[in-house]
C-alpha cells in the first residue's frame, strides 16, 4: 500500500485515520468509564475510557458514522464532536437526525473528497446489516476509501454488521488491503440471544474474504453488552492460522496499516 494510513485507535469502534493529508474519524466515543445510558428497554453501559479526548485529535476532516442511534457509537461526547468536524458522513436516516452538516449515504453511494496533494479520495458506502436476518438494529453502513490513483489499496471500515451476503460482496466489489472490523459479538437481551456485530467467527470469515488485508480489530472492548473480546478473537484468528495478518491496535498511539 503505496504511502500507507496511519491509525490511532481512541477505544470502542473509534479511531482516528491518518492518509495522505486527510484526517477521518471512525464512531465517535469519548465519554468517560462508567457512564450508563437507559434506553427504556435496556441499559448500555460503558467499562472503559477513550485513550484520548477528542480535544487532543486535532482537525478532523470527515467522520464516518456508521449509524447515529446507539450509544456505543455516537456517545453524548462524540456527538458534541460532530460540530468540530468538517464533514460527517453517515446512513441516509441518520444525516435527517444530525441536519446540517451531516451526508446521508446508501450502500454503494460515493462521494470524493480533496486530499492535500490534490488527489481524491472515494468514501464508498458499502452494506451493513447490524443484526441478524429479520432482525437488525436500524440502518447502517460501513465505508471503502481508496485513493483514485491507487485503487488496489482500499481501506474498508466495516461499521457495526455481522458478517452476511452483504459484507461478502465487499470483496467482490474492492481489493481491500486493510479492513477495520468491528467485533465483540455485542449482545443485548432486548434483541434476543443473536450477536449484532461481528463475532470471532466472523472475523474469521472477513480474513478468508479479504486475503490480502491487514485485519484491525476495532469495537472489541469497552463495554458491558460485548460477549466476546480479545481472547475470543485471537483464539478463532490463531486456530485459522491467521494471527500473522492481524494488528491488534495500541490505544493512544498512531501506527502504520501495511500488510
Amino acid at each position: 500500500m503505496s504511502a500507507p494510513p496511519r491509525l490511532t485507535y481512541v477505544g470502542g469502534p473509534t479511531a482516528l485515520l491518518e492518509w495522505r493529508g486527510l484526517r477521518l474519524l471512525t464512531d465517535p466515543t469519548f465519554d468517560p468509564a462508567g457512564t450508563s445510558y437507559d434506553l427504556g428497554a435496556y441499559t448500555l453501559r460503558k467499562t472503559q475510557g477513550p485513550a484520548l479526548a477528542a480535544a487532543e485529535l486535532g482537525r478532523v476532516d470527515a467522520v464516518l458514522l456508521s449509524h447515529d442511534h446507539h450509544r456505543d457509537n455516537l456517545d453524548d461526547a462524540g456527538r458534541a464532536a460532530l460540530a468540530g468536524a468538517g464533514l460527517v458522513l453517515t446512513t441516509r436516516e441518520g444525516a435527517e437526525r444530525l441536519g446540517a452538516g451531516a451526508t446521508g449515504l446508501e450502500p454503494w453511494e460515493a462521494v470524493r473528497l480533496a486530499a492535500p496533494d490534490g488527489t481524491a479520495l472515494t468514501v464508498t458506502a458499502t452494506p451493513a446489516r447490524h443484526g441478524p436476518a429479520g432482525g437488525d438494529r436500524g440502518p447502517v453502513v460501513g465505508f471503502a476509501l481508496a485513493f483514485a490513483d491507487a485503487p488496489g489499496s482500499t481501506v474498508w471500515v466495516s461499521g457495526d454488521t455481522v458478517w452476511y451476503e452483504g459484507t461478502a460482496e465487499v470483496a467482490r466489489h474492492f481489493p481491500v488491503r486493510a479492513a477495520l472490523l468491528n467485533l465483540g459479538a455485542a449482545r443485548v437481551a432486548a434483541a434476543g440471544p443473536d450477536a449484532l456485530t461481528l463475532t470471532a467467527a466472523g472475523a474469521v470469515e472477513a480474513a478468508l474474504a479479504f486475503p490480502d488485508a491487514l485485519l484491525v480489530p476495532l469495537h472489541f472492548e469497552g463495554w458491558e453488552h460485548f460477549s466476546e473480546g480479545r481472547a475470543e478473537a485471537e483464539r478463532a484468528l490463531a486456530a485459522a492460522g491467521l494471527s500473522g495478518r492481524v494488528l491488534w491496535p495500541p490505544p493512544g498511539r498512531a501506527v502504520e496499516l501495511v500488510p
